[in-house]
Order: C-alpha cells, then sequence, then structure tokens
C-alpha cells in the first residue's frame, strides 16, 4: 500500500489524496504552528488549565482525579501533577481488559509516585454482551470507532461518578492530541455534556438487546440530586507542548515504566484493540491509528523512523494473529466470534446534541482563535 513519503499516512484513509510525488492532501495543507492560530488556542487553553489548577487546590479530599490506564501519557500526567504542581491527586482505574504490560506500569508508577489508587472491576459478563454486540453492528467508521466511543465513555463516567461523589473539581485525563475526536472532545468535555446529557448510546437501547440495569452503567447527571456540583474534566496534553518520543524516554529515565518497550502504546494497550484493528484492517485496508500517529509525525511529535517501522509490523502480526496479535485469536474466541461476523451495518451518529455542540464552540478558551480544525479521518484515535 502505498503511503505519504513524509507522514505515512495510509493512501486508503478517506482524505489522504497522495499527489504524483506521494505527498498528502493533509501535509500539503499543513502549517506549522508558532505564532498563528493554533499556537494562540494553545496557550489560550494553557492558562485556562494553569487557573484551574490552581483553584482546585484544598477544594476536596484530592484535587483531581486521573484516569491511570497504564499508558506512559496517564502515567507521566500524574507525575508532572504531584511534583511539578505539588497537587493530591487521585489515580482511578476501571479493570476491563488491561493487560499485563499496562498493568505492570500501573503498579510501578503508583509505588513510585506514592499516590492513592481506586480500581474498580465491573462484571465481565456486561462487557463480553457489550463488545460482542458492537463488533457486529459497527457503525460507518469501524470497528475501533465503534468500540472505543462506546467503551470510553464507561470508564470516563466511572472516573465522573467517582470524582462527583467525593468532592474533586478535576478530572484530568492523558489524551494526547488528536485523541479522541475533535468532535467529543477538544481539551476539554463540554460542560453541558457532563451535567445535562445522558450518555447511553442510543444504538444500545434501541437494539432491545440491553435490560435497564445495563444501561444504567453509563453516565447520566438525572439520576443525581438537584444542585449536584459537577467536575470539569480536562485533557492537559492538549494544552500543553506535546511530544511523544520525550514522553516515552521520561517515564523510563523516571522509573515509572520498567523499559522502553513498555512506555510503548503498542504493548501497553489494551488487548483488545489487536481484534479491532484487524477487524478494520479486514474492512478498509489501512490500520485505523495510522491517521493519528500520521499527524503526531506530521507536527513533529512523534518519530518517523519508529513508527514506519512498527506500523508495518503491527499490521503484519494483527493480520496474521502472531506474537502479539495473537489476541485477535484470543478475544473472538472470548465473544464467540468469526470473520464475517465482525460487520459494518449502521451509519454514524453525532457526537453530541445541537445544544451541547453550540454551546461548548462558544464557551471553549481561546474560541476566538481556533483554527480550521483537521479532517475527521486524520484526527480518528
Amino acid at each position: 500500500m502505498r503511503a505519504c513519503r513524509n507522514c505515512l499516512l495510509p493512501e486508503a484513509v478517506p482524505g489522504a489524496d497522495l499527489d504524483a510525488g506521494g505527498l498528502c492532501r493533509p501535509c500539503r495543507e499543513y502549517k506549522p504552528t508558532g505564532g498563528d492560530a493554533a499556537e494562540r488556542l494553545r496557550q489560550a487553553r494553557e492558562r485556562d488549565l494553569e487557573q484551574a489548577l490552581d483553584s482546585a487546590r484544598g477544594q476536596g479530599p484530592y484535587d483531581c482525579l486521573v484516569p491511570l490506564s497504564g499508558g506512559k501519557d496517564s502515567v507521566y500526567l500524574i507525575h508532572k501533577l504531584k511534583n511539578d504542581y505539588g497537587l493530591r491527586v487521585l489515580a482511578h482505574t476501571t479493570d476491563i481488559d488491561i493487560g499485563p504490560v499496562a498493568w505492570d506500569n500501573i503498579r510501578r508508577a503508583v509505588d513510585r509516585l506514592d499516590v492513592e489508587h481506586l480500581v474498580y472491576r465491573p462484571s465481565m459478563a456486561f462487557y463480553r454482551k457489550l463488545f460482542r454486540w458492537l463488533l457486529m453492528n459497527q457503525e460507518a467508521r469501524g470497528a475501533v470507532h465503534t468500540v472505543s466511543y462506546v467503551y470510553a465513555p464507561l470508564f470516563e463516567g466511572n472516573a465522573l461518578q467517582t470524582a462527583t461523589q467525593m468532592g474533586i473539581p478535576l478530572v484530568l485525563a492523558g489524551y494526547s492530541p488528536g485523541q479522541p475526536l475533535p468532535e467529543r472532545m477538544e481539551y476539554e468535555f463540554p460542560r453541558l455534556a457532563i451535567s445535562k446529557v445522558d450518555w447511553t448510546p442510543p444504538e444500545l437501547r434501541e437494539s432491545g438487546e440491553f435490560d435497564e440495569q445495563e444501561l444504567a452503567r453509563f453516565w447520566n447527571p438525572a439520576r443525581l440530586p438537584a444542585g449536584t456540583r459537577f467536575p470539569r474534566y480536562l485533557a492537559p496534553y492538549h494544552a500543553w507542548k506535546y511530544d511523544q518520543d520525550a514522553v516515552m524516554k521520561k517515564v523510563v529515565e523516571l522509573g515509572l515504566v520498567r523499559s522502553g518497550k513498555h512506555a510503548s502504546p503498542v504493548f501497553s494497550n489494551y488487548p483488545i484493540n489487536w481484534l479491532l484493528m484487524y477487524s478494520d484492517l479486514k474492512n478498509f485496508g489501512y490500520n485505523p491509528y495510522a491517521p493519528e500517529f500520521s499527524a503526531l509525525i506530521r507536527e513533529g511529535k512523534a518519530n518517523r523512523r519508529y513508527w514506519k517501522l512498527m506500523g508495518q509490523v503491527v499490521d503484519f502480526i494483527t493480520l496474521r494473529k502472531l506474537y502479539l496479535g495473537r489476541h485477535v485469536a484470543q478475544h473472538m474466541q472470548w465473544l464467540g466470534l468469526r470473520d464475517e461476523d465482525l460487520r459494518i451495518n449502521r451509519p454514524s451518529r453525532p457526537e453530541w446534541p445541537d445544544f451541547v455542540r453550540a454551546d461548548w464552540r462558544a464557551a471553549a478558551p481561546g474560541a476566538d482563535a481556533a483554527p480550521a480544525r483537521r479532517p475527521a479521518a486524520v484526527a480518528a484515535a
């Protein structure tokens, strides 16, 4: 498959539009940040973040809650918040399909940083049912989007529920730039989405396959008493300058993860991601994470040489179910699925209602400095 000679974006990605010289359209249109609108927007977010961190001090039993997945970004985020800002951090992990490398990172980081850590382990029967239904009823953007944007709201909702109950004013996520989709979150979850919107996916309710107890696992502020104070949910790496390679090196230098291998998202990601990548490679012909890493490469935030090799290796072992790709076969067996069950049969749906999107854009820090947003295909996680 052809790919952009600069950022490695596969030709099969919608909007790639490689020219005769092998350069993709996003690279042809890309303008480096500096004194431009993108940098002014980042600086506005950084000012807002600094104010939020300062005002959170002493407002609850902890200053902030950080969802800890065991990846390099959430580990390093806790380090910065505790050691650079002196904040009281509660680490929070939803124990669903976390692999051994990520668990090793979690235990090591919690011990080294000496932060309190809350682990929630829900019933596996619900998640097996959920993953199976979603993979057999994928929306138009494929398996990674279909599963991730139902799975992520579950652990995000768990973090929100804990922070709300404990009076913690901030939830701070280790999402890197480009994660999640900008239609869902850019620096901050819409405040109206947290305080007014039921996060239960309508497709699950409409399917008739899930009962009210199962659907109640999703965040719904209507279940909380009137006058409830909701935390803000921010992504600091959307405000700070971010360098993926620097973060990978730093967590190893600090002893927060065991090795460079443990710092790599290839090894620390959720094992079910191998099955999601397999499905999308089969259905679309390219790795669904390629656009995200291509965007980081384009912006000088990820190592092109590393991802040129690693991207090819990941695709090879995924399709052949070798080495880490064995998780494809293991999860298909766990879920009772065959290749022909991995079906796309639903249209895409908006991430938030219109009233939330309108309020969110108007209230966003630096909204007047917002640059043109990336095409969805490039920004997708």
